[in-house]
């Protein structure tokens, strides 16, 4: 199949364009937002940390009692299919997982198949001057629901609160449960305060990131203090550097939260430096490519 760099999809097991592929209107990811998915980014051609993102997708799919049979090597193979037939070497790889197609109904249907998605498109690019400069956020009440530590596709207060963040002039919107910061809308969070590296705990308000967990794992090996631990928003405002992780974005230094300067108002030596150890991860320790 030709292509024009703009992506590829497999869908139910048929490679196609993304203008080609179709599903039911009466299936339940679009009727009831029932399914899980996953964002595996690839660099030089090859899928990173591939099979941390696949157990993430098994256990949310569990959480919701949603069961499909093909196997982690399949998605892996059909990933790198998709790879190679876009011929897109910096992609993002999307998979997505419904419970299928069935006339409406709010309960489980029975001997229905899953719809299974993946797709790739080019990386999303970050704005001009983001790494660089650093980006603003605001800070929104946590007004989801008390299971986000399952990557569902049902992402509406997520979707509202990005759209609040663009029309106020700010990259991310920062969620408060209760007084309490969990994460951003798109991103996990952490912050730097008296020389030691935070982050919420990942319990059920948060989703936990593999980027996030990642970053602790590098900050342990630099011999920086970090701490899984709940904080308000005044810490937010107190710290000496913010910065957000995801898949797609990596760290992004938070220099602005609700119109209040972070630290100096610029990038950290904390952020640049693990930013520069991810990096360097993902050179020498790329996924395989099957």
């Amino acid at each position: 199949m030709p292509m024009n760099g703009n992506g590829l999809v497999w869908l139910n097991g048929s490679f196609m364009s993304f203008e080609e592929a179709r599903v039911s209107i009466e299936d339940r990811g679009f009727q009831f937002a029932d399914g899980v998915y996953e964002v595996v980014r690839v660099y030089d051609g090859k899928p990173f940390t591939f099979q941390e993102h696949l157990k993430r997708l098994r256990q949310s799919a569990s959480l919701i009692e949603l069961d499909f049979k093909i196997e982690d090597d399949r998605l892996k193979e059909i990933g790198q299919e998709l790879v190679s037939r876009s011929d897109l070497k910096d992609a993002e790889l999307y998979i997505q997982i419904t419970r299928g197609v069935a006339p409406r109904s709010h309960a489980f249907p029975r001997e229905i198949s899953p719809t299974i998605l993946l797709s790739i498109r080019p990386v999303r690019p970050l704005p001009e001057g983001a790494l660089e400069n650093g980006v603003s956020a605001i800070t929104l009440p946590d007004e989801r629901w008390a299971r986000c530590n399952i990557k569902s596709i049902s992402l509406l207060p997520n979707v509202l609160a990005k759209e609040k963040a663009r029309r106020a002039g700010a990259y991310e919107a920062i969620f408060i449960r209760n007084g309490i910061v969990t994460e951003g809308a798109s991103s996990n969070i952490f912050l730097l305060l008296e020389g030691v590296l935070r982050t919420p705990p990942a319990d059920w308000r948060i989703l936990r990131g593999i980027t996030r967990d990642l970053i602790l794992n590098l900050a342990g090996k630099e011999g920086l203090p970090s701490k899984e631990e709940e904080f308000g928003v005044e810490k937010l405002y107190q710290a000496e550097e913010v910065f957000i992780t995801s898949t797609a974005i990596e760290i992004l230094p938070v220099v602005e939260i609700d119109k209040r300067k972070i630290g100096a108002g610029k990038p950290g030596t904390v952020q640049h430096l693990l930013y520069q150890k991810f990096k360097q991860l993902v050179k020498e320790n790329p996924a395989p490519a099957l």
